[in-house]
């Protein structure tokens, strides 16, 4: 795969591999497949962690919903927030545990104007720090940090994917091929594997695997997703990824045809290995026994959010839900409904990013933006 940057890639990847290694974190309608059918596709992977069983849903035991603050940029006014993560370390803008948001609108608030990345401590009352609004920035959808708090963006307007430090500064803007409106990123340190990022494409409907090395390299191993080519504002496409390294798989939802869908093992999943077809309902290619619909249709309707919970379970965000309502889902690995949650009454579409944080059923706490309020909010005990 061509490899495509500005300044002395090669220097700054061999560097920045050397750091993640050291410092990896722990970490529309007609589907066609039935819930109940995409049940059956459970993989001896899905398997629970901790004795927590797969069917117990932690949703419904976060009873309070609490605001933790507004996400507008102190600096340039900037909102409606998509993308959301939590910094591993203190590092620069970042204390340990911060909430990291990008903005996907400016201050005159116009669809993909936004080039802003904030940060707020993660809790009641929180004010938004200013972290970045490079030009590179431009119509951040989502982003995910390192394992020392490096900011890596998937910026859909702009169309790269720019890396910066924990202070805001651009280090490395990757741009051209493999890449075609970013709009999905996560980072993945899997058990026995060198820390990657994975990048989702709403242009071409691809999954893209980031190595680092030397320099940096591509694989494309995920292709033929379904998009609907929106623009800003509109987009749907494979998007909302997370990845849980106790058994080396990745989630993501896609709008588009309203699945959550996984690839297993996927560090092993070479280039060109999964080629959806049938609207992104079945898969060939090398790896297409990797793959899988985790789940299908309603009550998914435009989904394009997930989180992972620490007992294995996936909650995910849907953006098209008639009559005003922003439903939060929750899913079993297997693929079962646990729980629905309409966390916002206002008009729909206001649920983008989630992230959940803890170690158990206990203090596991699930934070959202919404873009209604233009603020983070915590569901927690």
């Amino acid at each position: 795969m061509p490899v495509l940057h500005r300044g002395s890639p090669r220097n700054f990847a061999f560097a920045l591999a050397a750091i993640l290694i050291a410092t990896g974190c722990n970490g529309g309608a007609g589907s066609g497949v039935t819930p109940a059918a995409s049940q059956s596709m459970l993989s001896s992977n899905d398997v629970a962690r901790d004795g927590v069983s797969p069917d117990s849903s932690l949703l419904k035991l976060l009873k309070k919903q609490v605001v933790i603050g507004s996400v507008v940029d102190p600096v340039n006014g900037a909102g409606n927030p998509y993308g959301l993560t939590v910094a591993p370390i203190t590092s620069g803008s970042f204390t340990q545990g911060d909430l990291v948001v990008c903005n996907f609108n400016a201050k005159s608030g116009k669809q993909g104007t936004g080039r802003s990345i904030i940060a707020l401590h993660p809790a009641a009352g929180s004010t938004p720090t200013h972290v970045s609004s490079d030009k590179t920035l431009l119509g951040c959808d989502a982003l995910a940090l390192d394992g020392g708090d490096g900011i890596w963006g998937a910026a859909m307007v702009a169309n790269d994917n720019p890396v910066l430090s924990s202070s805001g500064k651009l280090l490395e803007n990757i741009s051209g091929k493999p890449f075609d409106q970013p709009w999905g990123q996560i980072y993945a340190q899997s058990k026995t594997g060198s820390p990657v990022f994975y990048a989702t494409n709403a242009g071409t409907g691809t999954v893209v695997r980031i190595n680092l090395g030397s320099k940096f390299t591509y694989d494309v191993i995920g292709s033929g997703f379904p998009v609907n080519h929106g623009v800003p504002g509109t987009a749907l496409a494979p998007s909302g990824l997370a990845y849980d390294a106790s058994v080396d798989t990745l989630y993501f939802a896609d709008g588009k045809n309203d699945t959550v869908v996984a690839f297993k093992d996927v560090t092993k999943i070479p280039n060109g290995g999964i080629k959806a077809k049938s609207n992104g309902m079945s898969f060939s290619g090398p790896s297409a026994g990797d793959a899988r619909i985790v789940f299908s249709g309603t009550p998914l309707n435009g989904p394009i959010s997930t989180a992972l919970l620490p007992n294995g379970n996936l909650v995910v965000g849907n953006t098209l839900d008639p009559n005003g309502k922003n439903l939060m889902i929750e899913l079993s690995a297997a693929g079962k409904l646990l729980d629905v949650r309409n966390v916002d009454k206002g008009a729909a579409g206001a649920l983008f990013g989630i992230v959940a944080t803890g170690t158990n059923d206990s203090n596991t706490k699930i934070y959202f933006n919404d873009d209604n309020a233009n603020n983070v909010q915590v569901l927690e005990r």
